[in-house]
């Protein structure tokens, strides 16, 4: 698949752990473009596995997604954003900067998921987590079409993921 972006536009990741989010922005995004919730976490207390530091670092990476869009840069979100209200903050700041938004959704199967996060050196996350995330993730999926987006992408497969490519289209 063929994914085109606006070349100043906020994409958000979307998808459960271990799904490959952080695998694609890496793939797909200069270092610099990626906020990730997890550098966040790891930024305010040095471990991007402590939950009870998020409020702190979503705050953080909601304060550099808002600098960035208003010095109109690419800005990718690597974070579940699986439930509603983390994706409206962030598409509140995206409308008032007049930048569009672009979700990108890796919609892979449970199984997949599960093998991923098996397989990460640094963070495993309970399988019991990942199966509430992909409850959200498919009411989300229900939904994304109402909430602002100016496109929306939905990978089901690792063969998909891995075969997508990325256009950048400049716009005045």
């Amino acid at each position: 698949m063929q994914i085109t972006l606006p070349d100043v536009s906020l994409v958000l990741l979307i998808g459960v752990s271990g799904s490959g989010k952080s695998t694609f922005a890496r793939q797909h995004f200069a270092p610099t473009e990626i906020v990730s919730s997890d550098h966040c976490r790891a930024l305010i207390c040095d471990d991007e596995n402590n939950q009870t530091v998020n409020q702190d670092a979503f705050e953080l990476l909601h304060l550099i997604a808002t600098k960035r869009l208003a010095h109109r840069k690419l800005t990718v979100i690597d974070a579940t954003n699986v439930q509603s209200q983390a994706r409206q903050f962030l598409l509140g700041v995206a409308a008032a900067a007049q930048i569009p938004a672009v979700a990108i959704v890796l919609n892979v199967e449970s199984t997949i998921a599960f093998q991923q996060n098996e397989q990460r050196s640094h963070r495993i996350v309970d399988q019991e987590v990942i199966l509430q995330q992909q409850q959200d993730l498919q009411a989300a999926l229900a939904n994304l079409s109402q909430e602002g987006f100016h496109s929306i992408y939905v990978l089901t497969t690792p063969t998909e993921i891995a075969a997508t490519s990325i256009l950048r289209e400049i716009i005045h």
